[in-house]
């Protein structure tokens, strides 16, 4: 997991469409499927419509995620399971705390254990969640640029985020 006194790694990319989205994440994804990093927390960033769940649904789908991708809005979580990984399957979390009025939500709601557990936890508005949520590997900082494209800064936290910065 992210250590509080490891060197932040910065990289700045764009994101002009959405192709260059699904890329990245079919990128990220076989980096995830190729190491040994069972248990990843990767924060996104962003405001309302800056491309977080469609980040996220290209990941779980580069991931091996079949059928539909719902967004967590509403359920807060939804959780899957892929083959592929270094030593079995690979459980992943996608979060979103968009609909959080107040942090001990986070708390109260139960998720301590589950971000505890192995496995990849994606997380939206990961500042509703306040003080809760452990230290993320990696930082998905989006921001809307004109038409569809994207400023990135994505900022790996650990061990484990700068590998998959790598």
């Amino acid at each position: 997991m992210a250590s509080n006194d490891h060197p932040l790694i910065v990289k700045r990319i764009a994101w002009a469409t959405e192709g260059d989205t699904r890329a990245f994440a079919a990128a990220l994804a076989a980096k995830l499927q190729g190491s040994a990093a069972t248990h990843v927390l990767i924060e996104l960033h962003g405001d309302l419509g800056s491309g977080k769940t469609t980040f996220a649904r290209h990941l779980l789908a580069a991931l091996g995620v079949t059928g539909r991708i719902k967004s967590p809005t509403y359920a807060v979580v939804e959780p899957y399971s892929v083959d592929g990984a270094p030593g079995g399957p690979l459980d992943i979390w996608h979060f979103d705390f968009y609909r959080f009025n107040d942090p001990d939500e986070w708390e109260e709601a139960g998720f301590r254990d589950i971000f505890a557990s192995p496995g990849l936890k994606l997380v939206e508005w990961p500042e509703k969640a306040g003080e809760h949520l452990p230290a993320a590997d990696l930082d998905i900082a989006l921001e809307l640029q004109d038409g569809d494209a994207r400023a990135v800064t994505l900022t790996a936290r650990s061990d484990a985020g700068k590998a998959l910065l790598s």
